[in-house]
């Protein structure tokens, strides 16, 4: 049994009314001290750490409002990799409440009270959600913790990272990510991949040796045939006319007799009975030319 598998279930006992239930500490020692993230909610004073059954000495507690982490390289992680890199920390956990008050609070009204303490909406950033890292779900939002420690550059891969949930009226514990789970799959697709990129048995090449090469006689392009010619021609001329051939010139007949205009003769139906004869309208007569 792990160390935080134990904590769950002396905490779970103990919750049930086991007044024998408790930790021996003497048992984990490769899992102490362990680094802790809460909220800064006054109510978490009197349960943290005594509902982890951790003595103060062993327990490494950073606070921020709604134990919210906004990416992998923020200055909350930075506090994180510190602790277990110069306080020693050997766990992570982050730790979410129920009843969280930042969990509550809607950015409408964030706006409004930091308006109420002199702050302009203009002078903030344009995303508030993703600045203050607002949330709408409690465990939602320590998961999402625990996914940026564990993607962090500054966090060793064999630091387990947890994330529980404290009931803040009981101090009942739940577990809501299991950090020893990723930390044994980790552990476990390691050695696969370096089998995988190690030399392949049985496949053996030969020894090379650049004197040994040969290469093929004559010039580049040497042997090659010429290039066809893809250039398009010039377009051809026309030919010539004959040698005296000469185009017929127009006549006055010819003119005179394109400009004259024979009138149609009207082919009109007889007039019906008690009807007066239609009008023929006269043809058109070409004035004289002066």
């Amino acid at each position: 049994m792990h160390l935080f598998e134990a904590i769950v279930a002396a905490n779970h006992r103990a919750a049930a009314g086991d007044a024998s239930a408790g930790l021996q500490l003497d048992e984990f020692p490769d899992g102490l001290p362990i680094v802790a993230l809460s909220c800064i909610d006054a109510r978490l004073n009197p349960l943290l750490p005594e509902v982890l059954g951790v003595p103060e000495s062993h327990f490494i507690w950073l606070r921020n409002a709604g134990n919210i982490i906004t990416g992998p390289m923020s200055s909350t992680l930075r506090s994180l990799a510190l602790a277990c890199a110069v306080k020693g920390g050997k766990e992570i956990v982050i730790i979410g409440h129920t009843d969280c008050l930042v969990c509550k609070t809607p950015v409408a009204q964030l706006i409004d009270r930091l308006r109420a303490l002199g702050i302009d909406r203009a002078s903030l950033p344009e995303n508030l959600n993703e600045y203050f890292g607002l949330f709408a779900s409690e465990r939602q939002n320590v998961m999402k913790a625990v996914e940026f420690v564990r993607g962090s550059p500054l966090i060793g891969p064999r630091v387990p990272v947890h994330g529980l949930m404290v009931d803040i009226l009981s101090g009942r514990l739940e577990w809501i990510v299991n950090g020893y789970q990723a930390t044994e799959m980790s552990a476990s697709q390691a050695p696969s991949l370096m089998t995988a990129r190690g030399p392949i048995s049985g496949l053996q090449f030969q020894e090379f040796n650049l004197g040994e090469m040969k290469f093929p006689e004559g010039t580049i392009g040497g042997d090659l045939p010429p290039a066809p010619d893809f250039r398009s021609s010039p377009p051809a001329m026309p030919a010539p006319a004959p040698a005296g051939l000469t185009m017929a010139q127009p006549t006055a007949e010819t003119l005179r007799a394109k400009l004259k205009f024979e009138p149609r003769s009207s082919s009109l139906p007889p007039p019906r009975p008690g009807l007066p004869p239609p009008k023929v309208k006269p043809p058109f007569q070409r004035p004289p030319q002066r």
